[in-house]
């Protein structure tokens, strides 16, 4: 019998995100919508006047900061809508709309910063002392005058704000694409079973004990995005061309520099991991000698890598996870722990269900007016278990940096952001390690930590030197085509997986495609160096290091106060370095041995 997701409409609403509590309705959302629309004009009065004195900049940076945060609100309950169920065409449209009013709003704000910079740093200073209102505001000043030489004129800053809404569309084309209309043959196990293929079952699949199901689920997986490479070829490199035009617009010497910059990250830290990735990359190739004797195969397989080797995964139920993820959190105190629980558990933080339409993968997601919600498939896996621990991790430091700081400060960069995910995992991995000491459950905890060390820290960074490529190339002038891309995305997973691995070069060519990160401009070597300074952290904490909670407590509620390596920095850790890359390529060591001994 085949295995098929239900509709939306049929799942239970237990498991479903708290939509009403950021709308009543959409037709609430409608009524906002309509009122932000008669709003916005007002902005139109505020041009000219920043220079009026302190009393005008506060009453302009209140009354712009409000205007986003409605706008914002907007663009999330549409976009997590969509996300939730890609078919629903009036989200769809709700997504639209939301981001049409967003880039309204960019070029209605857009002639402040050069207004503001045409102030000068001196001026901007005394009033911040001078206007209690703007005595918030002196990181944010400071940090606009550092990247002065980046901030264009009032008309091109206008121009780069209004193109943001027709850029959006490219991001929304792969999202449509790969989730609402692309289709997969299903699955065909050894029994002759059939299993549906979706964004939402092809992890089940490949984690699934069987190799004839992981093998036809695999390969129709990728033949699916195959089916479809000129198209998603033409649609990324339209991403990367956006990325060139604005990194060229602003100044920045390339499309590294434009994404790192703003965050004050300086370019060595992503070359300081790729470096230390390519000299540690024979660490995986013992991984996948030892896979492969675990597994009892002749040639390993990508569809193999997921594979179980414990015999005793137990299902873990929704609740079991909550619990377990709460012990392993305790060390950060009641205070974390309950209002953990309580999101799962009472205010619907989490959206589970299994459905028809779901985007692919899992995310934490809102605004600073809304609770922080996570989107994901829940499907009582230990590998489940650790998406949820990890998506808390981002849900936590979310909640406790709009908590503890002002709407100024109240996000943070990626750069951080993975770092709270990859530390949550890595605490209630722990927990369970010592907790169970059960072979084949130790087996599983290991197999758990492979796959998420193995995206982190090898698809991920593989992914980075993809991207890398490829924006380079762009910025040279070089086309980018579906077999240029396809080709070069074989030959940097042909590195890494080594002689142990056989290499079907079109299917594992087209990984590329199926990671929408990289939508977003070098994003994705940030998981490593975010899991690299997760390890580093939960240590300290682990080994007992004096005031390591408290420290780590306060990097989540710095926000965006601090730039990101000065918080890690005060948290313990210093990314400036390949240190933390290093130890955490140790623990990858560790773990393969350790999966080694057991295993024979």
């Amino acid at each position: 019998m085949a295995k098929t997701l239900a509709p939306r409409s049929e799942v239970n609403k237990a498991e479903t995100w708290n939509a009403e509590s950021v709308f009543e309705s959409t037709a609430a959302w409608e009524t906002e919508r309509q009122a932000i629309e008669k709003d916005l004009p007002q902005l139109g009065k505020y041009p000219g006047t920043l220079s009026n004195g302190p009393d005008a900049l506060a009453e302009w940076l209140e009354t712009s900061s409000k205007m986003r945060r409605r706008v914002e609100k907007l663009y999330f309950y549409a976009a997590m809508s969509q996300a939730v169920e890609t078919t629903n065409q009036k989200a769809t449209a709700m997504v639209g709309q939301a981001g049409s009013l967003y880039s309204q709003y960019a070029a209605a704000a857009s002639f402040a910063l050069p207004e503001m910079l045409a102030l000068g740093e001196a001026t901007l200073l005394k009033w911040v002392k001078d206007e209690p209102r703007l005595s918030v505001y002196q990181h944010y000043f400071e940090d606009l005058f550092r990247q002065q030489e980046h901030v264009r004129s009032g008309e091109v800053e206008e121009v780069l704000a209004l193109a943001g809404d027709p850029f959006q569309d490219i991001d929304n084309t792969q999202q449509m694409l790969t989730a609402a209309d692309m289709k997969f043959e299903s699955a065909i196990g050894s029994d002759g079973e059939t299993v549906e293929v979706a964004q939402g079952t092809i992890d089940t699949i490949v984690h699934g004990a069987d190799r004839e199901a992981r093998r036809t689920g695999w390969e129709n997986y990728a033949d699916g995005y195959l089916a479809m490479k000129n198209t998603l070829a033409s649609n990324y490199s339209a991403a990367v061309k956006r990325d060139v035009f604005y990194a060229r617009a602003r100044r920045y010497g390339s499309s590294l520099e434009a994404a790192l910059f703003p965050y004050n990250i300086p370019t060595e830290v992503f070359h300081n991991l790729i470096n230390t990735y390519k000299k540690h990359i024979p660490t995986w190739h013992k991984y996948w000698a030892v896979r492969r004797r675990a597994l009892g195969v002749d040639t390993l397989h990508p569809y193999d890598i997921w594979a179980p080797i414990s015999k005793a995964d137990p299902p873990i139920a929704f609740e079991q996870a909550v619990d377990w993820i709460s012990e392993g959190m305790a060390p950060l105190g009641d205070e974390y722990v309950n209002t953990l629980r309580k999101g799962c558990l009472e205010q619907r933080w989490v959206d589970r269900a299994l459905n028809q339409g779901k985007t692919q993968g899992a995310f934490s997601y809102g605004t600073y007016d809304t609770h922080p919600f996570i989107m994901m498939s829940y499907d009582d896996s230990i590998s489940a278990l650790s998406t949820l621990a990890h998506e808390l991790g981002h849900s936590m430091h979310t909640y406790l940096t709009k908590s503890n700081q002002p709407v100024v400060y109240g996000d943070y960069s990626m750069f951080a952001a993975e770092v709270a995910s990859n530390f949550n995992q890595a605490m209630v991995r722990d927990y369970l390690f010592r907790t169970n000491d059960d072979p084949q459950f130790q087996i599983a905890l290991i197999e758990e930590a492979m796959d998420n060390i193995h995206r982190y820290f090898f698809i991920m960074p593989t992914l980075a030197r993809f991207e890398l490529e490829a924006h380079e190339r762009a910025e040279k002038g070089h086309a980018l085509t579906a077999e240029d891309l396809n080709a070069l995305m074989a030959d940097l997973f042909s590195e890494g997986y080594g002689s142990e691995m056989h290499v079907d070069r079109d299917r594992v060519g087209i990984t590329w495609a199926e990671f929408g990160h990289l939508y977003m401009n070098f994003y994705v070597f940030q998981y490593a160096t975010g899991i690299s300074a997760a390890h580093a952290l939960s240590r300290r904490i682990l080994d007992g290091t004096p005031n390591g909670a408290a420290d780590y407590l306060g990097f989540l509620k710095a926000g965006s106060s601090l730039y990101p390596v000065d918080a890690l920095a005060g948290a313990g850790v210093d990314m400036s370095t390949p240190e933390a890359v290093e130890t955490t390529f140790g623990i990858l060591a560790e773990y393969v041995d350790r999966l080694d001994q057991l295993t024979r």
